[in-house]
């Protein structure tokens, strides 16, 4: 059984700067638990079949007017229909006025009313967007999480590979570090994982022979991010001579993370190898491939070992 999150109405006050008109008293921290919201225009005139209890319901000017414009009887049986299946909380946009029976309504049921001055569509878009990293599936993984240029790269492997180690040359060079040992990965949406640090071991690594280091404390602010996109995954593992690796590049394979695939690389470790310039490269071709352009095809195109129609009316020159 998948595990359910949940955001209190406290962060979500803070981060809106949301009025609390009506809050119960005695009543424990109001929890959210779907990523869902909803508009209660059906809802007020009676159509109730399909009401969604869990989710936030958001009244803005014409809720708030439809509401006005009923006769005070009608008004206060829509009203008491509505609040009766006690939602966990009604936010009210443009900072309108909370109509009387609806305030009478939500201290009966017991249903917390805030405030917002925020437009209702500005409002929305930003209580989805936050709703859907609070409330999405996650994982964590043993690995390092680093941006190279503008790409969220997945480093993954064993203990003692090299993966801190390729994150402080990284940070060197000027990337910036996410997350190291634990990567906790988000499904924000059905196309992407957002990677980050758990909170209590956040910019910190671990450094065998020299101990636990502040990557933001050592580099400076700019050397460390909160969260990032994950864009590649690269596995590292201690080279094998009796394992063939891919040397063109022609085929594209993938990790599965929270039923998304994502673009994945097998890079082997040996001495010599130059790991952060390796992956330096491997973020600036995944950029290239996305925006359409492959490296390997164009060097067979030009072999004539495949044909050109493959290029897509691409002009890799000006790559």
């Amino acid at each position: 059984m998948a595990a359910k999150f949940s955001v209190s109405m406290s962060k979500l006050e803070n981060n809106f700067s949301l009025e609390p008109v009506y809050r119960p008293e005695g009543k424990d921290e109001i929890l959210i638990h779907s990523a869902d919201v909803n508009r209660p225009g059906l809802e007020l005139a009676g159509y109730m079949d399909f009401f969604d209890d869990s989710r936030i319901q958001i009244m803005g000017k014409i809720e708030i007017s439809y509401i006005e414009k009923m006769e005070k009887a009608e008004r206060e049986k829509a009203l008491d229909t509505f609040f009766a299946r006690r939602p966990p909380v009604v936010i009210v946009s443009r900072s309108l006025d909370i109509p009387e029976e609806m305030m009478e309504a939500a201290k009966k049921y017991e249903v917390a009313i805030y405030r917002t001055a925020d437009g209702t569509s500005e409002f929305l878009s930003g209580l989805i967007s936050l709703l859907n990293v609070e409330l999405a599936p996650r994982i964590t993984r043993h690995g390092v999480l680093v941006e190279v240029y503008g790409e969220g790269i997945l480093l993954l492997g064993e203990s003692g590979i090299g993966k801190s180690e390729t994150a402080i040359e990284l940070v060197k060079r000027g990337h910036r570090l996410i997350a190291d040992d634990a990567v906790e990965i988000r499904r924000v949406s059905n196309r992407t994982l957002v990677g980050s640090s758990p909170e209590n071991i956040r910019h910190f690594l671990e450094m065998r022979g020299v101990g636990i280091i502040n990557a933001r404390r050592l580099f400076g602010m700019g050397a460390v991010k909160m969260t990032e996109k994950i864009d590649t995954v690269i596995n590292l593992e201690v080279w094998d001579q009796n394992k063939v690796y891919d040397r063109m590049g022609m085929e594209n394979n993938y990790t599965e993370i929270l039923g998304i695939k994502v673009p994945a690389l097998t890079i082997p470790v040996k001495p010599g190898r130059n790991l952060a310039i390796i992956i330096e490269v491997a973020a600036m071709n995944n950029r290239q491939k996305k925006m359409g352009y492959n490296a390997a095809e164009e060097l067979l195109a030009r072999l004539g070992m495949i044909n050109d129609d493959n290029n897509n009316g691409i002009d890799w020159a000006k790559y």
